[in-house]
């Protein structure tokens, strides 16, 4: 157990930020879900720009490597593309 006043600080911080990251993680993948269930080109075409935005910004946050937000936005993308 923490002895300092710091270390405890530092254990709620750590507590407060991992919530805040699992909440940004799930609701991304949450929305690629959803996308990718989308049959409708024009609907998935209106929501193309928010999944995206909401990927880089988990890459920008540190949650997911830089390579797996660009792979993730590549599939998501081509899949968009794909439909008729």
């Amino acid at each position: 157990m923490a002895h300092h006043k710091s270390a405890k600080k530092r254990i709620r911080q750590i507590a407060k930020r991992r919530l805040e990251n699992r909440y940004h993680g799930k609701t991304t993948r949450n929305l690629i879900r959803v996308l990718r269930a989308t049959t409708d080109k024009v609907e998935a075409g209106k929501q193309l720009p928010l999944v995206l935005s909401k990927i880089d910004k988990l890459a920008k946050r540190g949650n997911i490597h830089k390579n797996k937000a660009a792979n993730l936005k590549s599939k998501v993308t081509k899949r968009v593309n794909a439909l008729a």
